[in-house]
């Protein structure tokens, strides 16, 4: 059983999202996926493209690049729902100039009053070096205290390297 909020943190192509997957279809439940990325170039499209044709068709996808609260709303008993990823709906907050702390708390609360368990993916950005301008700098932190607000909130946060997964906080489902 999924808890209500599963964390899944990992670098970039560490498996995290294989990970989350597979937690969701293990869960008996109805697997919905909330597909955060913004179609930037051809390098992100394939990217999409794999990710969709691994999903498979039991997985209903909804386009969440900025709303995930009104797309939370929408949960039900028997679903469940997987952000993939909160990285990029960060990126897109960043982009459009929102008010990122605003955005953040608005997720939160979405979470908080979801009656659908959710598992959401991110990026672990802080372990690299320091950005050479201005905007990575700001992204960086302000991944860095999304995720903190996040597994702060999780009942489970688990972490991937190399496909592997070790849990930081609570069991793994």
């Amino acid at each position: 059983m999924l808890p209500s909020l599963t964390l899944v943190l990992g670098g970039a192509a560490s498996g995290k999202s294989q990970v989350a997957e597979n937690l969701i279809l293990n869960s008996g439940l109805q697997p919905i996926y909330l597909a955060t990325s913004r179609i930037w170039d051809n390098e992100i499209r394939d990217k999409v493209n794999v990710h969709r044709a691994r999903r498979g068709p039991e997985w209903r996808t909804v386009d969440a690049e900025l709303d995930l609260s009104a797309a939370l709303e929408q949960g039900r008993d028997g679903e469940v729902f997987l952000v993939d990823c909160a990285t990029m709906w960060l990126t897109n907050v960043l982009m459009d100039d929102l008010d990122i702390e605003t955005a953040q708390n608005e997720l939160l609360c979405a979470l908080a009053n979801c009656s659908a368990p959710v598992v959401v993916v991110s990026n672990e950005v802080g372990q690299g070096i320091v950005p050479d301008n201005a905007l990575a700098r700001r992204f960086r932190e302000a991944q860095g205290r999304l995720n903190i607000a996040l597994a702060a909130q999780a009942d489970c946060v688990l972490h991937v390297v190399a496909g592997l997964t070790q849990a930081l906080k609570g069991k793994a489902p």
